[in-house]
């Protein structure tokens, strides 16, 4: 598995790490769907703005999205630790043998 750091050089993005300590909204009950999305706003209150979810639908549920520490992530969802140094407005979609990556300026023009 690529590292964090080789993730961003490979994208061409400036790692912005996410700190250990900081929470990520994670949607738990959609954990074993594929594929695995990601995306990232600017970090506040604590948090470092990732958002990942399973399946191919998002909910507009409230309770969709579960607060976790950014260093418990690897017991969940180990595959997807490579992507978290990717800068605020990045987003990943992967599925076995699939990897996109891309910049979503709408997500950082709030």
């Amino acid at each position: 598995m690529q590292s964090q750091k080789e993730t961003c050089k490979k994208f061409d993005a400036i790692p912005f790490p996410s700190n250990a300590n900081e929470k990520l909204g994670v949607a738990i009950e959609t954990i074993g769907k594929l594929p695995i999305n990601g995306l990232r706003h600017n970090p506040e209150n604590g948090t470092c703005g990732w958002y990942i979810w399973c399946g191919k639908e998002i909910s507009e549920d409230p309770d969709f999205f579960k607060p976790l520490h950014v260093s418990h992530l690897s017991e969940y969802l180990p595959e997807v630790e490579q992507y978290l140094s990717l800068p605020p407005g990045y987003r990943f979609l992967v599925a076995e043998g699939y990897e996109d990556v891309w910049h979503d300026s709408q997500l950082t023009s709030m």
